[in-house]
């Protein structure tokens, strides 16, 4: 049996200011069971973070359910219990809080599946059947020892030495559950701690494992990763421990050089997580962070060598937008507008890029603009990250292009009003200015006057958008049959 690592904070520590734990100390008292805070909360709390867990973890030695339903009575105002009888657990949203109650227990796991069989057990089972001694660490709440610490598994020391390590066996540990080997990568790239070698060793050998878990469940840990603040670390773990071609078989792709007549490309996948370090520097939107990410996905299938140019990458914009989509369906990511913001950015990313490194046009800036609508900001952050260079010079002088991309980006729009404009003259001007059905031909006046806005010939003005359609109409053989644009004259 383990040798319970107890300790007593001042008076009591300052973890427990909370008065919900107060609340839950009387309720425990009066219910005649021990009550625990345990997991996330109290690592977060012990580590001091900014943007601590309110994610909160009561374990209680009886049921969990009693407690928690009469928790939730003495609250103002009373928030809904929402009761899971088959796993013996409860909770509450309250204020900024999600609170939740389970009875302590132990688990064992058959070989073939991620459903344990559960039984009563006692706190130090419970503990034992956490993920990482880090998250195993509890503070009593029962008046007769509110306030104790209890840390069967030496988690406060880990804490203190940034490491991650598992409280039993970490092969039975990620055998059991494989996607903790997922959370030791979130956690080491969170909290900036080094998975224990015995451990990360145990991920290799588990890696197939985790094909047994949900991907909904993959990706909630996925993301978590993706948001940290320097979300390469996470990454390169991916890769280390094999995981990554489980996960993300794309990325895996990408990885390694290859060198033909003396030339040699570089490692796309340290390239891509490098542009996700430099665009998580800027943003904490998830979504531009995957575009991030997935950016280049494409090099692998187009990637060639070329006499006299050599190593070409050529289309992989288009082709790694169609790819989006699958990679999307496959990870159960949210296949709407989120995805569509992903697959508009991966298909333009090389578009400010070009405009950066050539004469900037004011075609060619109109038609950014109006090809990335208001996604226009993002997707230029998105291409100044993609500037990985070793040469600082190199680097410097691109954004600097990069500035002047901008200027006249604000210019045009100021001029043109181009950003997401919808066509002066519609389909139904159309066929009544010249008395036709829908057709073909309506199609192609209307990208006639979208195509002679963006290349400046004509402004986006109604006017000149309607004169310029009749003139295009009579080359057609059309004849003006009702003039739209004298109406609206006598009518004003």
């Amino acid at each position: 049996m383990t040798q319970k690592n107890t300790l007593t904070f001042p008076s009591p520590s300052p973890c427990l200011n909370l008065p919900l734990f107060r609340i839950i100390s009387d309720v425990s008292k009066k219910l005649n069971v021990q009550a625990y805070v345990v997991g996330g909360f109290v690592r977060d709390c012990l580590l001091k973070r900014d943007n601590p867990s309110m994610d909160i973890d009561i374990v209680v030695v009886g049921k969990g359910i009693k407690v928690a339903r009469e928790t939730a009575s003495k609250l103002t105002p009373r928030p809904k219990v929402s009761i899971f009888r088959n796993f013996g657990t409860a909770m509450f949203h309250y204020k900024n809080m999600e609170i939740d109650f389970v009875g302590a227990r132990k688990e064992s796991y058959r070989k073939d599946s991620r459903k344990p069989v559960v039984e009563d057990g006692s706190l130090e089972d419970d503990q034992k059947r956490r993920d990482f001694t880090i998250n195993a660490m509890a503070f009593a709440l029962h008046p007769d020892s509110y306030g104790q610490f209890i840390d069967p598994f030496n988690g406060m020391k880990d804490l203190k030495n940034k490491i991650i390590r598992t409280p039993l066996d970490p092969d039975i540990t990620f055998s059991d559950d494989p996607l903790r080997m997922l959370r030791a990568i979130r956690f080491a790239t969170q909290l900036h701690f080094r998975i224990a070698p015995d451990v990360f060793k145990a991920m290799k050998r588990n890696h197939e494992r985790i094909r047994i878990v949900s991907m909904e469940r993959i990706v909630i840990e996925l993301n978590k990763i993706m948001m940290a603040d320097k979300p390469s670390t996470g990454f390169l773990l991916l890769d280390k421990s094999e995981l990554l071609k489980e996960i993300l078989p794309e990325l895996d792709a990408m990885k390694g050089v290859e060198t033909r007549k003396g030339i040699q490309h570089k490692d796309v996948f340290l390239h891509t997580i490098q542009v996700l370090d430099n665009i998580s520097r800027k943003t904490d939107n998830l979504w531009l962070r995957w575009a991030a990410l997935l950016h280049d996905v494409a090099k692998p299938e187009t990637k060639k060598f070329i006499q006299g140019q050599g190593w070409t990458f050529h289309g992989h914009d288009y082709i790694g937008s169609k790819i989006v989509p699958k990679i999307f369906r496959r990870l159960k990511l949210p296949m709407n507008d989120r995805m569509k913001y992903v697959q508009k950015l991966v298909a333009l990313h090389l578009r400010p890029i070009a405009l950066a490194t050539n004469e900037v046009t004011d075609s060619a800036v109109r038609r950014l603009l109006f090809e990335a609508g208001d996604d226009i900001e993002d997707l230029m952050s998105l291409s100044e990250a993609d500037i990985t260079s070793k040469n600082e010079k190199k680097v410097k002088r691109h954004l600097e292009n990069f500035k002047i991309v901008r200027e006249k980006i604000r210019t045009i729009e100021e001029k043109d009003a181009v950003r997401n404009f919808q066509p002066p003259v519609t389909g139904e001007d159309i066929m009544k200015t010249f008395d036709i059905p829908p057709s073909k031909t309506i199609g192609v006046l209307k990208d006639a006057i979208k195509e002679a806005i963006l290349e400046g010939t004509i402004r986006n003005d109604r006017k000149e958008a309607y004169l310029f359609m009749i003139e295009q109409a009579g080359k057609m053989g059309l004849e003006v049959k009702n003039n739209l644009l004298e109406n609206e004259t006598e009518t004003t």
